[in-house]
């Protein structure tokens, strides 16, 4: 066995509590090394009495490594652990002092999971786990009062770019919430509404005021409430980490300079605050120098942004916030807005804009969530082309699930395409039966899934700003028939709780074949999902123990014969079987 690859970190993603009574312990090898690992626990105050030995399963692997994991549930919510390791004629140990033939003498230099503290765990809100969300530019997705459109606005549906404005608002959504009912979402993620000079909002000037071309304050409690009437949650955008150059306290700073008492608000290298050759004298978002960094460890600025956070939750009753440029702020200021957002209401939602590995943001003492772009990216490079086989894509999304803790995977937030992507229809080259697997696989994988407003009825586009077209609601120019396969999958994962948390596993990934089957198993069901990605028609055929399958989508009962099922797909097709345990 390659020594050298194994690897276990105490308290991390590693060794984490999944609930107040559970432990869930990885240890990763090198790939197809080890043929069995187990988990050897006990108490350190009394071993022999406590001692029980936990076989482990490989629950996932990449280009590099098999990852095993078990779950331990301590008499005492604490204990001593170490690993055996096994191959072959070959045994070894490793414990926290190292890896060896020879097994340590218990508890002494093992492993420790000191105590279970219930204020310690990660724990994001249950109601995330179940939702569907629909992410909405109010801009772009429907007039409801005309009378309050921003001057020169564009004609509907014409050529978005970086300025133009559509007079989508507030009363526009609250005019298609049947849209949303009918679809099946639970959720939805308002890009920001509060007072801004763009299209997008995303250069802040009023972090109290809804902006006047989107309604009022009065208007989005009844927004909200009228959600929450048909079941569906409503997380706003806040943008924390750069305001517009409009926002007043800059405006301050560029009249008064070094004595403006908003000067340590920002990060001000040099003034006066100006752009020069391009390039500004204080921190920005990116480089425009129309959105001025704020500097979240004054105390001013912090406070004012958390009296934000607070009080829309508490005025508007609103079930969360979706952060902008999360991983830029520091991590302090999110630790306290956290504390704040929590004790204004206890099962709000944060999620985070960081598109990269976000380990940091989720140790629960930050984000709930994160916008899972490396997700999006992964699923959709491997539907749109043909660069990768099955294996390569399984190795990438094995990664994927061993970042983070289980319950972090069972609420982060996954999406295919959204305000700053093209949209998903167009990334697979306008090709529908690509587009299909894409989305069976968003609504049969572990995780929140969400669809940008659109996607449903066939909107297309490429970089912003194609890709934020206008909503599409004259019917005949929609694809009614796409939007029914949404519907059908969104109905799928609502009616199935293994879909919402089951165990997600490959079954078939090989190299040089794109095809997969993959499972989601969980108490009372087991599904598996068989996938096409070429263009060639193809029979997949797959070993199954019992003779209950039915298909998830039709009620047809799929006969297993001689241990064995054969699965007929198009090119491009799927299959989703289920049965119940």
């Amino acid at each position: 066995m390659q020594w050298e690859c194994f690897h276990h970190s105490p308290r991390s993603n590693w060794a984490y509590a999944y609930d107040k009574a559970t432990i869930h312990l990885r240890v990763q090898t090198k790939r197809d090394d080890v043929e069995a690992v187990t988990a050897v626990t006990g108490d350190k105050y009394n071993w022999d009495g406590f001692h029980e030995d936990v076989p482990m399963e490989k629950v996932a692997s990449d280009h590099f490594f098999d990852y095993w994991e078990a779950a331990v549930k301590p008499t005492y919510k604490r204990f001593s652990y170490g690993f055996r390791l096994h191959s072959g004629e070959e045994t070894v140990f490793m414990t926290e002092t190292g890896i060896g033939p020879d097994e340590p003498h218990p508890a002494g230099g093992y492993y420790e999971f000191p105590y279970i503290h219930e204020v310690d765990l990660f724990a994001a809100p249950e109601w995330a786990k179940e939702a569907v969300f629909y992410q909405i530019m109010p801009d772009r997705f429907a007039i409801g009062n005309p009378e309050i459109n921003p001057a020169h606005t564009a004609e509907w549906g014409s050529t978005p770019t970086y300025e133009n404005q559509f007079g989508g608002d507030l009363q526009g959504i609250l005019d298609h919430l049947d849209h949303l009912t009918d679809l099946g979402v639970t959720a939805v993620y308002l890009t920001p509404i509060f007072e801004s000079p763009s299209n997008h909002k995303y250069d802040t000037i009023n972090y109290t005021v809804i902006d006047p071309h989107f309604g009022d304050k009065s208007l989005l409690k009844k927004l909200v409430k009228a959600c929450h009437d048909l079941g569906i949650r409503v997380v706003l955008d806040a943008v924390f980490n750069h305001t517009g150059e409009q926002f007043p306290p800059f405006q301050d700073v560029l009249r008064h300079g070094e004595q403006s008492k908003y000067a340590d608000w920002f990060h001000i290298h040099s003034f006066p605050a100006e752009v020069r050759d391009g390039v500004a004298t204080y921190d920005t978002f990116g480089f425009f120098g129309s959105m001025p960094k704020l500097n979240t460890s004054n105390p001013e600025v912090k406070q004012y942004l958390l009296d934000v956070a607070q009080s829309w939750i508490k005025e508007t009753d609103i079930d969360g916030w979706r952060l902008d440029v999360a991983n830029e702020v520091d991590h302090q200021f999110w630790r306290e807005f956290r504390q704040t957002v929590k004790a204004a209401k206890p099962d709000a939602y944060i999620i985070g804009e960081v598109w990269s590995d976000s380990r940091m943001w989720l140790l629960g003492d930050q984000f709930d969530s994160v916008m899972n772009y490396p997700f999006a990216d992964k699923v959709m490079g491997f539907f749109a082309s043909d660069d990768f086989d099955g294996r390569a894509f399984a190795d990438q999304m094995s990664n994927l699930l061993m970042r983070y803790p289980q319950q972090t995977n069972e609420v982060i937030f996954n999406l295919l395409s959204s305000h700053d992507t093209p949209r998903v229809l167009t990334r697979m080259g306008e090709d529908k039966r690509k587009l299909k697997l894409a989305v069976v696989y968003l609504m049969t994988y572990i995780g929140t899934p969400c669809i940008f407003y659109g996607d449903e009825i066939g909107l297309k586009g490429g970089d912003d700003p194609d890709c934020r077209q206008c909503m599409i609601w004259d019917e005949e120019q929609q694809d009614r028939e796409l939007y029914d396969f949404y519907k059908l999958l969104i109905d799928q994962r609502k009616s199935h709780p293994v879909l919402r948390s089951g165990r997600f596993r490959f079954l078939k990934a090989d190299q040089g074949d794109k095809r997969i089957i993959y499972e989601r198993l969980g108490e009372g069901e087991h599904y598996v999902v068989w996938m096409n990605p070429t263009g060639e028609q193809t029979a997949m055929t797959h070993p199954m123990e019992t003779d209950d399958w039915e298909d998830a989508l039709t009620g047809e009962h799929v006969p297993t014969i001689g241990g064995e099922q054969v699965i007929e797909l198009e090119p491009f097709g799927y299959r989703i079987m289920c049965r119940k345990l």
